[in-house]
């Protein structure tokens, strides 16, 4: 029996992201050739980042296996369950879980950087949580007072997404980290995030709470 014809997730400047089968086993494909040109080597700089995350965390359940990567296509397992915005995950054990899978990443010197992005999220069939999407991940180990910084607004993002959902279940301190967001995010607020949504809207198609780019021919 052949494999079957891959699923298309996104398409957008930086590639193509598909499900596919080889050799019956179901995997994601990010395809970094049909990038444009213009953004090819950003595209792949990105996926070769994503790798490298993806390697460093071989083995934790929630995050996908790194199945290869050659220069062109990047290959993950799959991880079956709905994206956070689909799923909206209401239960407290949930929250739990996700804490759990955020220490595990950043014991291992990763920061995914990502994760005010619904998508990026996963709920599982099983209910528990999943993250995908490392492109941007921190990934040079070291855990200075940067990677604390960032670390902690990995996990203040989870905390917006439990208020959105779960609010009930927020403790106290839950409650005072999200009214105290890092220098950084604050400055980031104040100045170059509206160029990033100017550049992310008009070049990539990308919009606030989505993530999930434009699917171009």
């Amino acid at each position: 029996m052949s494999d079957a014809k891959p699923t298309l997730l996104k398409a957008d400047e930086l590639g193509r992201i598909e499900i596919i089968e080889r050799d019956g086993v179901r995997m994601i494909r990010r395809d970094v050739r049909a990038a444009r040109w213009w953004a090819r080597a950003f595209a792949k700089r990105a996926a070769a980042r994503e790798a490298r995350a993806l390697a460093k965390l071989d083995g934790i359940d929630g995050v996908p296996a790194l199945l290869g990567w050659d220069g062109r296509e990047l290959l993950r397992s799959y991880i079956g369950g709905l994206p956070m915005q689909q799923a909206k995950p209401r239960d407290v054990a949930y929250y739990r879980d996700a804490l759990r899978l955020l220490a595990q990443l950043h014991r291992r010197g990763i920061v995914h950087n990502d994760l005010a992005k619904e998508p990026n999220w996963l709920v599982r069939t099983d209910g528990r949580p999943a993250l995908v999407d490392f492109q941007i991940a921190w990934t040079r180990g070291r855990r200075g007072r940067l990677f604390r910084l960032l670390a902690r607004e990995d996990l203040r993002h989870l905390l917006k997404h439990k208020r959105t959902y779960c609010d009930h279940a927020l403790s106290e301190r839950q409650h005072a980290m999200l009214k105290t967001p890092a220098p950084h995010s604050r400055l980031w607020r104040a100045t170059g995030k509206r160029l990033y949504k100017f550049i992310a809207r008009r070049l990539f198609g990308y919009w606030d709470n989505e993530g999930k780019g434009r699917v171009r021919d």
